[in-house]
């Protein structure tokens, strides 16, 4: 069983290696991830690649329905609005250019 698996309730730490971060220090943490994951290889993560999906595509999806939704916390969606124009710049790009 993982270490953080041994979490014994809401309110305890465990030693899960994000359990010392708030949620909005989490977040912000994937998304500056992924902000360098694309301007490094210059295009977006893939859904086919296993490390990428679980990584990167996974935490996008879930944003983009929070996003469309409407229920995106206010502080984050100028953030997630500017990922998504970045994105949008890179679809569909030859990463060889």
């Amino acid at each position: 069983m993982p270490p953080y698996a041994q979490c014994s309730g809401a309110g305890d730490a465990g030693t899960h290696p994000s359990a010392s971060m708030t949620q909005e220090e989490a977040w912000i943490q994937k998304y500056n991830a992924i902000v360098e994951f694309i301007n490094k290889n210059r295009r977006n993560p893939s859904k086919y690649d296993d490390e990428e999906r679980g990584a990167y595509v996974n935490w996008l999806r879930h944003n983009r329905k929070m996003y469309n939704s409407g229920e995106m916390k206010k502080e984050r969606r100028a953030q997630f609005r500017e990922l998504l124009i970045l994105m949008k710049a890179n679809k569909h790009k030859n990463q060889y250019e």
